[in-house]
């Protein structure tokens, strides 16, 4: 006789209300990871999938949290406010956590170059994991003792060895390429520079892998260089850093760096902008200028140095030729002397150091100085603590001024003229002065109340200090703007303050401390 067995349950879920509602109960009471449960109406097999991996990953027992953390608004939100401590922390609880927080605790990295930079294996195989998430770099290396180099010396002779070195970017990569191309020139200078130069000079002249860690930083979009210290004495010699800084400039050349437009130099010695010269530094090919033409934005803080020595001006020739390469693409320019007042970098054309000497000869040609600098596209310009002349000013406003949208000149002393002949072409642009009785310095000024049985302190003489200012002969920009402050903005400014008198009455009366 033949039994008939029992037929398997169905798997199709039923769609009733109560059904559903018991259904979605079991399957939440039976949660390991947090999953969130789903309706019957979007329980497709795709959804399924996308959240059992997410799942996987993230270990909560929370749905609420979950939904939070899979909508990408929401959490680049947070993780855009989370404190950099506490990402490394975060990165520590689940696989999905470290790779959501990665982009946002690498965004901005600094490096210190030493010898093994650029080197030392896991360090480059760590660089290549987060190098898509770099998008700030900066390159810190600082003059010293370790980066001073001090001449060659022949050790049979004891005479002094030129070196001229040729960068050599591309390493050879057999045995017998490396004998026959020595990696200074000959085998008897590397000999020598490798036992009379620190290590620090060779990971410098380093190359290839400079070219390999920028390789990595494919999303690099601003570029810190910072190279601060460099003694007066050692001005005129070149240093580790100076070699650095070449090995830097065609790295970047040869990277695919399609995402830098910012660049700024926090600290650089005068003569760091002339190893970084796109067309006339060493080891440049044509198309060496086609990378830093992607640069919109720079800044520059330049330690200061005396110009007025006729003798002297090579390193304004230096930074006036490395503007001139960049100016053409500019759209936001900074530069501050850092130290003393320097000249003004935008008008050198007009600087009398740089002017060449006239010939009493009718029949020779004149010397011409440098030619005036252009930006086409600049739009916001700012200079700190400079010393030039109104003339510059008012010629660099005048011929910018149909792209000059913003300019401002901190701290800026004039050597001839005032700041109303600086300004004219803005009557000029305008068609008329009102911008002139706008014009008004605010600032604030702290309330500072004194105890009980404090003697007053007595301020010193301050209209005398300001008559020995004016009789210096020296305007700033700050003292002309406080200058045209009209009388009824000072009214105004007094009514606000003692507007309030009943309540700052109230206000001492309620203290804790006994006032006057």
């Amino acid at each position: 006789m033949h039994r008939n067995n029992p037929s398997p349950p169905s798997l199709k879920r039923s769609l009733s209300g109560e059904s559903n509602g018991s259904q979605v109960s079991r399957t939440s009471s039976t949660l390991l990871f947090g999953e969130i449960p789903l309706t019957p109406a979007s329980a497709d097999s795709r959804s399924n999938r996308s959240n059992s991996s997410i799942c996987n990953l993230v270990l909560s027992t929370s749905s609420s949290f979950l939904r939070f953390w899979l909508s990408d608004s929401c959490r680049d939100a947070f993780l855009s406010q989370v404190p950099q401590k506490d990402l490394l922390n975060l990165r520590l609880v689940c696989h999905d956590f470290g790779t959501r927080a990665a982009p946002y605790l690498f965004e901005d990295v600094s490096v210190t170059f030493r010898p093994s930079t650029f080197t030392k294996p896991a360090r480059m195989a760590a660089l290549d994991r987060i190098g898509r998430h770099v998008k700030t770099l900066t390159f810190n290396m600082h003059h010293g003792a370790q980066t001073f180099l001090p001449p060659l010396i022949d050790p049979v002779t004891g005479e002094e060895r030129p070196f001229i070195y040729e960068p050599q970017v591309q390493t050879p990569p057999t045995l017998l390429g490396k004998v026959r191309q020595p990696k200074y020139g000959s085998w008897e200078m590397t000999d020598l520079l490798i036992k009379q130069y620190p290590p620090l000079f060779h990971s410098a002249t380093n190359i290839p892998a400079f070219i390999r860690a920028f390789s990595a930083l494919r999303s690099l979009a601003h570029l810190k260089i910072n190279c601060p210290g460099q003694e007066p004495a050692q001005r005129y010699r070149r240093s580790t850093v100076d070699y650095a800084l070449i090995s830097l400039r065609i790295a970047i050349e040869r990277s695919p760096l399609k995402e830098l437009n910012t660049l700024t130099f926090l600290s650089i010695h005068p003569a760091g902008l002339l190893y970084l010269q796109p067309m006339l530094g060493l080891g440049s090919t044509p198309g060496s200028s086609k990378r830093w033409n992607q640069i919109r934005k720079l800044a520059i803080h330049m330690d200061s140095f005396p110009f007025d020595q006729p003798s002297r001006t090579e390193h304004l020739r230096i930074l006036h030729t490395y503007l001139r390469t960049l100016s053409p693409c500019l759209s936001r320019l900074f530069f501050r002397w850092k130290g003393d007042r320097g000249p003004s970098p935008l008008s050198l054309d007009r600087e009398p150091c740089l002017q060449p000497p006239r010939s009493t000869d009718p029949s020779l040609p004149q010397a011409h100085g440098p030619r005036p600098l252009r930006f086409p596209r600049l739009r916001y310009m700012e200079l700190e603590n400079a010393l030039m002349d109104s003339s510059q000013i008012s010629t660099f406003i005048s011929c910018h001024r149909r792209t000059l949208a913003e300019f401002n000149f901190e701290d800026v002393t004039l050597r001839s003229g005032s700041w109303d002949d600086a300004l004219a072409p803005l009557t000029h642009i305008t068609g008329n002065d009102d911008w002139k009785r706008r014009a008004e310095e605010v600032m604030d000024v702290p309330l500072i109340l004194s105890p009980v049985n404090i003697e007053p302190r007595i301020m010193g003489p301050l209209m005398e200090q300001q008559e020995e200012e004016r009789s210096r002969g020296q305007l700033t920009l700050s003292r002309w703007l406080s200058r045209s402050r009209s009388s009824t903005a000072a009214k105004k400014t007094k009514e606000q303050f003692w507007g309030g008198s009943e309540h700052m009455r109230k206000f001492l009366r309620s203290s804790v401390f006994a006032w006057r």
